[in-house]
């Protein structure tokens, strides 16, 4: 971002199919230099490998892509220079609830990465406090989990942009002008 500093956090958050992700590339693009996309999807079955083959031939062959279902510090502490796209934690979080593993434990992790990390980092979320109360409790506990981070991503964010419809709301910083 010529001119203004680069935010180190930036949280780029809606619903499914709000237009948030290709926002969020946007937002990365602006930065300049190189690009790292941190995937936390898993490929499960044929509609999601090709979900996932979509978006990456719709990003382009100028990023470096880092598969990180579940060890996204790690990948978040592996990048040395440039800028990080991560989509998107709502992923990395289910990854880690069907995993049996302590959400807490690993959403405080996650945060901690995001801090320390050595280059500029857009996470991505899904904003699920809009839906109704789940009726199970697997469901009720990811959504709980899943507003906790959100909340603790957005405390942290120096840039926080909700995207509905894909118009981009900034709820806390100051957007810097973005490529078309």
């Amino acid at each position: 971002m010529t001119g203004s500093p680069p935010v180190q956090l930036g949280l780029v958050i809606g619903g499914a199919r709000s237009g948030k992700s290709a926002f969020a590339e946007r937002l990365v693009r602006a930065h300049g230099g190189a690009r790292t996309y941190i995937a936390t999807a898993q490929a499960w079955d044929a509609e999601m490998r090709a979900r996932i083959d979509r978006h990456v031939a719709d990003r382009g062959d100028d990023w470096v892509t880092v598969e990180a279902p579940l060890d996204l510090c790690a990948a978040l502490g592996a990048v040395t220079s440039g800028v990080v796209l991560v989509d998107c934690a709502t992923l990395w979080l289910s990854n880690h609830l069907l995993a049996g593993a302590d959400l807490e434990f690993h959403s405080r992790a996650l945060t901690q990465a995001l801090i320390c990390c050595a280059v500029p980092v857009v996470i991505v979320s899904n904003e699920v406090g809009w839906s109704i109360v789940p009726d199970n409790a697997l469901a009720r506990q990811f959504q709980d989990a899943q507003g906790r981070l959100n909340q603790a991503l957005a405390e942290r964010a120096g840039l926080v942009v909700a995207v509905m419809a894909g118009l981009p709301m900034v709820l806390k910083g100051v957007l810097p002008p973005l490529p078309c």
